[in-house]
């Protein structure tokens, strides 16, 4: 039995307020931590990669790594991890308010792009910061990877459920 044909109706619409409302609260997350100056931003990832080194160097002790060369990789892939998880909840907004299929990825990539873009043009006011392409094209591809992941659970729980109901 499929996971919403034992919901009542109150709590499919309030199912798709939640995912609608979950959209909205990452993007918030995603502009506050893009309208960070510079410095913050940078005591921020600085922060995760000291932890990250920490840790390589408890399990490995020989190898060094340098900060810098691993903060540049740690804030690009905070980047794509941000737009994965905003590819996943969008599809699901879309997916629970009956927008699903092919046009459900193409606007769920579309919003995840243009947010990707204003995201960069936010970050050219912001004191120390920069808007670069490079960046929308990292986003744009941790929201394609998100999407992308989001589908292909989908399919297969739906095998899943078909496949109990035969």
């Amino acid at each position: 039995m499929p996971f919403k044909s034992w919901l009542g109706e109150r709590e499919k619409q309030n199912m798709k307020y939640l995912s609608r409302m979950a959209v909205i609260l990452w993007m918030s997350l995603i502009f506050y931590l893009s309208h960070q100056p510079a410095a913050e931003s940078s005591k921020l990832s600085g922060s995760v990669t000291e932890i990250i080194i920490e840790t390589i160097e408890k399990v490995a002790p020989q190898v060094k790594i340098e900060k810098s060369d691993l903060q540049h990789i740690v804030r690009k892939n905070a980047h794509f991890m941000y737009f994965l998880i905003l590819g996943i909840l969008t599809l699901n907004a879309l997916k629970l308010n009956r927008v699903s299929g092919y046009r459900g990825i193409l606007l769920a990539l579309l919003i995840c792009i243009l947010y990707a873009v204003s995201d960069e043009v936010h970050q050219i006011f912001v004191p120390g910061r920069s808007g670069e392409i490079r960046d929308v094209a990292i986003d744009c591809s941790g929201a394609g990877m998100g999407v992308l992941a989001y589908s292909a659970v989908s399919r297969i729980v739906k095998r899943m459920h078909s496949k109990k109901d035969e």
